[in-house]
């Protein structure tokens, strides 16, 4: 393997809890309720995806505008809130110490990206950075981890996708690459096994795959 392709939210940092936070108080507030189904559906999608389920909660709402909203409560709370997942500084740098390449392929903004790898002092880390603001069909089409490889000019199939999601999963296959799941608010799915391989941290992910 050349390279590794890293979600973002909920994989490097610890900001699906905040996000989910941020996602029932904007319910509340417009006097709804989540299911309990809601974490499992929204987490790794893109924007248009994501909207498709915020319809079916928010109704009579926006459901961009209420992304939008979400987004910017997000990036202010990360500013003081954000958390590296364990393992995961260490997982990068020793990939990087063996010569792979690395990319971050996340459903965020660019400027979010940025900001939390940033504030997480790993920035310097990776070779590329793609955002699925500029990626016409979000998880879990293949589409962004498509993109992350040819920015590291590498096939697919020499890369490792790390993913804390259902539909990020999915994508890391679709697109070819060699899925690794670190479960953080949804855990694996009968379906979801047999296209994955599953380890509760980054951590031991790093001592099984790199030793």
């Amino acid at each position: 393997m050349r390279g590794g392709i890293f979600d973002m939210d909920g994989l490097l940092f610890d900001t699906e809890k905040i996000y989910q936070e941020v996602w029932h108080t904007l319910a509340r507030e417009r006097g709804f309720t989540l299911p309990g189904t809601f974490a499992s559906e929204i987490c790794g999608k893109g924007e248009k995806q994501a909207a498709v389920v915020l319809r079916k909660v928010f109704v009579g709402w926006d459901p961009f505008e209420i992304i939008e909203t979400c987004k910017a409560t997000v990036f202010e709370l990360e500013r003081t809130r954000l958390e590296l997942k364990p393992g995961a500084r260490e997982i990068l740098e020793a990939m990087k110490a063996r010569g792979l390449r690395l990319a971050v392929a996340s459903s965020s903004p660019m400027f979010m990206i940025k900001q939390n790898l940033e504030l997480g002092g790993i920035t310097e880390l990776f070779d590329s950075l793609v955002s699925g603001e500029n990626i016409p069909r979000g998880k879990p089409f293949p589409d962004i981890f498509l993109a992350a490889a040819e920015s590291l000019q590498l096939p697919p199939e020499e890369c490792w996708v790390f993913e804390d999601s259902l539909n990020g999963i999915r994508a890391g296959h679709a697109a070819g690459c060699k899925s690794v799941m670190i479960p953080d608010l949804v855990a694996p799915s009968e379906d979801i096994l047999p296209l994955c391989r599953v380890f509760p941290t980054l951590l031991e992910a790093r001592d099984r795959l790199l030793n």
